[in-house]
């Protein structure tokens, strides 16, 4: 079982999150969860259909990551290309156009990202966050 799978209140919103490889959304999925949020990983980065997220999590909040291609070497030590990089920003450009939170993770630490990804969410759905 992953943390994501973790059995959550049904009637709290569902929470997905989208991003390029290493812009830090199994950090943030792994975060919201642990503060009692529903939350899904969404792979859209690895989907050719641009509404993949929809069809398979269709989440009440999508968070969209952004990320530079510079951070994501660092952060997983990625054996990729710019244009590997550019192609997941393709495939991701229909979520990016639906998400309701938008986060460059580049500057910031896990707890920086939970914060803000709390904060936004908590203007959403005032109430939520405890």
């Amino acid at each position: 079982m992953f943390f994501y799978d973790l059995p959550m209140p049904e009637n709290s919103p569902l929470i997905g999150v989208v991003g390029v490889c290493a812009s830090g959304k199994s950090t943030l999925i792994k975060a919201l969860s642990a503060e009692g949020l529903r939350c899904r990983h969404i792979a859209q980065e690895h989907s050719y259909v641009q509404d993949m997220w929809r069809r398979l999590t269709n989440p009440d909040i999508l968070i969209y990551l952004e990320v530079s291609y510079e951070k994501t070497l660092e952060r997983k030590r990625l054996n990729w290309t710019r244009a590997e990089y550019e192609v997941q920003l393709q495939r991701l450009q229909h979520a990016r156009e639906h998400a309701e939170i938008h986060i460059n993770t580049d500057p910031l630490t896990p707890s920086e990202l939970l914060s803000i990804a709390l904060s936004r969410i908590e203007k959403l759905y005032p109430g939520l966050i405890v």
